[in-house]
């Protein structure tokens, strides 16, 4: 054998396990055709997180009067995209760089090259037939082409979009779910003009409707338009025609749902709905052979790949346990960002769990006043039984920080008296995690 196991993709999924194969004394071989780090590093998360947050800086600065700052000449005040570009591209070069440096760290063989899966233990990269006792399957996935009748150079991918040293000034963001309100509320908080069209008639599928319709009213406050169950159907001179309606726009960004990106395969490998199929311990149909990350379908955020990728190589290391996806939040980093874990409300009542609802809100919430960033809660889902913690639902400036402690709670099966009694910094936003107990405890204190 070449190798003990080799990876095929360097995203979240592959690298993170690549690391961790060497660091457990697997003799690993990564084989990437393009860059290290895969979409999320290169034209995705990072990139596309930090763009956001010049965004958010911008509108920040535009209102600071409203915290006695004053001098600031809102007519010379502009966004300068080729500029924020610039500082994200730096940013991704310095990570993309650390991934390098602990691969050679770990002893992980990095490949440059197309890899074909021949069959079990068979990989040919290139000219090169490599062997191994393992192969993981780590390609990831990206947006579903666009199948609307409009001109394809009216058409953006995620990727182009990072790029380019001006953006357009109108512009469709087409799609659902965390992506495409990111992608929006970027363009729109840097000052364009921006729509959302989505076929589907919530605006997060994968969260709680409660979070849906939350989000839907800010992103109609700011100014995005939305056409929410509407289709592209066509297009004119202007724009596009979206739910029989016309939109004006210079370019539609394409945040479709998400289809697998499979490797050239001579051998038979099941899929189920375009994604590659696993068991539960990650698994394909072929001895040997798993599937880590976006490719097999179960998730397509970045942390709950690499989680994946550390599970598999425990796997392949003989430790076999069953990984609770339901533990992995699910976090927005939109304006104010959005953060979930655990179960929602129609799944608790379709499983006949009596449940209790406990929200506390930023507006109640000192340092959240002190920052002016009032609008948002803390959502608690707890078992009324013995008030297990079920569910948590957060809207905050730093929802996706502050999951974390929720993740924690559940994975300890913690209740809500759990929580109350953690004592919490003042003044924190953090606080309104014990208020939320406190309140589900039926012993509220500031409400």
């Amino acid at each position: 054998m070449d190798f003990d196991l080799i990876i095929i993709g360097a995203g979240p999924a592959g690298y993170v396990a690549a690391i961790r194969a060497g660091q457990v004394g697997l003799k690993t071989a990564l084989v990437e055709k393009a860059d290290l780090g895969g979409m999320c590093l290169n034209w995705g998360c990072i990139p596309t997180k930090s763009l956001l947050e010049s965004a958010k800086l911008y509108e920040r600065i535009r209102t600071a009067a409203q915290f006695g700052i004053e001098g600031i000449d809102e007519y010379k005040l502009r966004f300068n995209w080729r500029l924020a570009r610039d500082r994200a591209q730096r940013i991704v070069r310095r990570l993309t760089r650390g991934v390098e440096g602990l691969l050679a760290k770990n002893g992980v063989a990095v490949i440059s090259g197309e890899a074909t899966l021949v069959g079990p233990g068979q990989v040919r990269a290139g000219d090169r037939l490599l062997m191994a006792a393992n192969i993981f399957i780590a390609t990831g996935s990206r947006p579903r082409p666009l199948e609307a009748p409009i001109p394809a150079e009216l058409v953006v991918e995620v990727e182009q979009l990072v790029r380019p040293a001006e953006v357009p000034q109108q512009v469709v963001v087409y799609g659902e779910g965390g992506n495409a309100l990111e992608v929006a509320q970027m363009l729109k908080l840097s000052g364009g003009t921006v729509a959302l069209v989505a076929a589907a008639g919530r605006l997060i599928p994968a969260a709680d409707p409660y979070l849906s319709r939350f989000i839907q009213g800010r992103l109609s406050r700011d100014g995005i338009r939305l056409y929410l169950g509407a289709a592209i159907t066509g297009h004119y001179e202007s724009g596009i025609l979206a739910g029989g309606e016309r939109v004006q726009c210079e370019r539609v960004i394409n945040c479709s749902l998400r289809q697998a990106v499979l490797p050239p395969v001579e051998c038979q490998l099941d899929l189920a709905d375009g994604f590659i199929q696993t068991d539960e311990y990650l698994q394909t149909n072929l001895p040997g052979v798993y599937a880590i990350g976006d490719v097999n379908g179960r998730s397509d955020l970045a942390h709950v790949a690499s989680a994946q990728g550390l599970h598999a190589v425990n796997v392949v290391k003989g430790i076999r346990r069953k990984m609770e996806q339901r533990h992995f939040p699910l976090n927005i980093y939109s304006q104010p960002e959005i953060a979930q874990i655990g179960f929602t409300e129609p799944e608790l009542a379709a499983q006949g769990v009596d449940y209790k609802v406990s929200e506390f809100p930023l507006a109640a919430n000192g340092k959240a006043l002190a920052e002016g960033t009032l609008d948002g809660f803390v959502r608690l889902l707890s078992d009324k039984r013995f008030g297990e913690v079920l569910g948590v639902q957060i809207v905050a400036a730093h929802a996706t920080d502050m999951i974390g402690e929720a993740a924690a709670i559940l994975q300890m099966e913690g209740t809500v008296y759990d929580l109350a009694k953690v004592a919490h910094a003042h003044p924190t936003v953090s606080e309104i995690f014990m208020e939320a107990g406190l309140v589900a405890a039926d012993q509220p204190l500031h409400i």
